[in-house]
């Protein structure tokens, strides 16, 4: 017996209710029966039809209306087909359009009554829904720039639409695997497409000067993908991806909803092993990887004019959160129309491309009504943000987060305006992670905190230091459940630092671990925002605990912790100098020998509580010191 078949017998014990239902009919009967639904209303629709069948073709039963994803392969619309989109969400889905992050959008608000008639208008234009919920091959991502790009060296769409044609309005793979399978292929030099977080991913490269793809399996939210040592040419790459898509039905677990992608079979398997029965399913050895050839982030991130290899301009419209609507989506393909070739590229962040501009018909593109409406988000805030739908749209959100993302967008252009910057910004309304916050620089994960009050309110759980690239690193836990009204002062410090260092020195173009957690522990940043949150926004001293670029700390706890205690001393002493370390802080900051009016040099504002958490900081004897970050932390919340 195989190593995959003993894995799957030992996780086929018990098959999970979606299994169950799976087995009850045929995806493709229930599509067949659209019409009889639509005349018959909700009492056409089954129980299973509306869990489980439906989302099969993209469909939604969001009780009083549904919601309808639209595949849009590698995010590319023609004219016609943005034009009808929008037309449908006008006339059908109250106006509204949300652009996702696998660059394809999503239709709401439409009543079932309608649904047949959305679907036979989207096919005229050759637009499917199918495969786009539940368990099956998602849509398949990739540079929304491929084609064009100076650094595209595989023109990816072919090749997308050959996978594609695989499983796409094919009855036998309908609904055929154990749980959703994400795909992205990138054919660029830059990551575009967050191309290491798919669960396959076929990724540029090149072996003995022959352009191909690294192959990289078992991506999924908070888990990024793993080197598979397989090189695979263009025309090797469906051969693979089928052979790849047959193993995972055949052997993927059925059990456990929440351990069932591909990424728990590579685990238990071992990715070598699975990688051989996708050889011997395939017929094909295929060679052992090349040279990864993409570089770590997109090239064009935090641009919005992007010369083409054609010589001609693709301009980027900054549509904050993916809320878009279809007033405004034939209003960007006829833009399109009148002063390019009129196709439209959707991207992985949310926003849209008019593409091929003519130089001469750049400013006339400027100047456009709809681009000049989204004109005022081109702002490091607003360019890399990703969110996913919340509480309004959403049976798992927490929080609203669109809304929350867009806010706190504007408050932090508001507060910390930065030029020529890059700060990826990314959204999570649940712990599922739709809104891939574990990847970004900051990423939000939405969450119920506790106000100063003790009341409950909608909060986030604040992320740092996420990357795309090869390593591909998750971001790290700065803070846990903050009220957002709370959370943005937080983030507002983060950005003041980086502000003032990338001012200082000109190298600091992106917010990475360069001057932050590379010379500070997580545990020290938690602390210097949520100090700074206190001694400005809720005492209102204006002083600011400043960090340096280089510390001598070599992020040890204990060193921060002591440094950091010197420098609120001197803030809020206004000394310029110690005489010394040892005795100082007694005298000056013990609680009970403290005397604002005479004794004390603290600023008077000062609380006796955040005095003594100062004290303890720096306390002559370095072994009555606060020892970790954290139990100040808990302390500074009695402040």
């Amino acid at each position: 017996m195989t190593i995959l078949e003993k894995a799957l017998e030992t996780r086929s014990k018990k098959v999970n209710k979606v299994e169950a239902t799976k087995a009850l009919k045929m995806p493709m009967d229930v599509y067949a029966k659209l019409e009889e639904i639509a005349t018959a209303g909700y009492e056409g629709l089954s129980k299973e039809d509306s869990a489980y069948f439906l989302k099969c073709f993209g469909l939604f039963d969001k009780g009083e209306d549904f919601m309808l994803r639209v595949r849009v392969p590698a995010g590319q619309l023609n004219y016609e087909q943005a034009v009808r989109i929008g037309e449908l969400a006008k006339q059908y889905g109250n106006d509204y359009i949300d652009i996702t992050t696998r660059m394809q959008v999503e239709l709401r608000y439409l009543q079932i009554e309608d649904i047949a008639k959305v679907l036979t208008a989207l096919k005229e234009v050759g637009i499917s829904t199918f495969q786009t919920g539940v368990d099956n091959p998602r849509n398949i991502v990739t540079d929304p720039l491929d084609g064009i790009a100076y650094d595209n060296i595989i023109e990816c769409m072919p090749l997308i639409e050959k996978l594609q044609s695989i499983f796409i309005e094919n009855p036998e793979w309908i609904s055929a695997l154990p749980r959703k399978f994400n795909t992205g292929v990138l054919g660029s030099l830059s990551n575009s497409c967050n191309i290491f977080g798919h669960d396959c991913n076929f990724i540029l490269a090149q072996k003995e000067g022959v352009f191909g793809f690294n192959v990289y399996l078992g991506a999924r939210v908070g888990v990024q993908s793993q080197d598979a040592n397989l090189f695979v040419t263009v025309e090797e790459a469906p051969v693979f991806y089928k052979a790849l898509l047959e193993v995972f039905k055949t052997y993927g677990y059925r059990d456990n909803r929440n351990k069932n992608r591909l990424v728990f079979l590579l685990n238990d398997v071992g990715i070598e092993n699975f990688v051989d029965a996708i050889k011997k399913q395939s017929g094909l050895a295929f060679a052992p990887a090349g040279t990864t050839m993409v570089q770590s982030q997109n090239i064009a991130l935090g641009s919005n004019k992007v010369l083409g290899r054609n010589g001609k301009m693709n301009y980027k419209m900054i549509v904050p959160s993916g809320i878009f609507s279809g007033t405004d989506m034939i209003a960007a393909a006829q833009t399109a129309k009148q002063y390019a070739d009129g196709n439209i590229r959707l991207t992985y962040d949310q926003n849209l491309y008019i593409i091929n501009i003519p130089t001469e018909n750049l400013a006339d593109v400027e100047a456009s009504e709809i681009v000049s409406k989204y004109a005022k988000f081109n702002n490091l805030y607003f360019a890399d943000m990703i969110a996913c739908a919340g509480t309004a749209t959403c049976s798992f959100g927490v929080i609203p987060n669109k809304p929350d993302a867009i806010e706190m967008a504007h408050f932090l252009n508001s507060e910390v305006a930065i030029e020529n910057a890059n700060v990826r910004m990314n959204w999570s309304a649940c712990p599922k992670g739709c809104g891939v916050h574990g990847i970004a620089d900051i990423g939000f994960e939405g969450c119920k905190a506790k106000d100063s009050e003790g009341n409950r309110v909608d909060g986030v759980h604040i992320f740092l230091g996420g990357k795309i690239t090869r390593e591909a690193q998750e971001a790290h836990h700065l803070h846990k459940a903050l009220p957002i009204t709370e959370a943005k002062h937080h983030v507002k410090y983060l950005l003041k630092t980086y502000a003032t260092h990338k001012q200082r020195a000109e190298t600091y173009e992106a917010f990475d671990d360069r001057f932050l957690s590379r010379n500070y522990s997580f545990q020290a940043l938690a602390f210097f925002t949520k100090i700074n949150y206190i001694l400005n926004d809720k005492l209102d001293l204006n002083v600011m605990l400043e960090l340096d670029a280089e510390p001598k700390s070599s992020k040890r706890e204990e060193y921060e912790l002591f440094g950091f205690g010197l420098k609120l001393f001197k803030l809020l002493t206004g000394e310029k100098r110690f005489e010394s370390v040892d005795g100082l802080a007694p005298t000056l900051l013990r609680p009970k020998t403290i005397k604002r009016d005479t004794v004390s040099k603290l600023n008077p504002k000062v609380p006796a509580k955040l005095s003594e958490i100062i004290y303890n900081m720096t306390h002559e004897k370095k072994n009555e010191r606060a020892a970790v970050f954290s139990e100040l932390l808990v302390a500074l919340k009695e402040v």
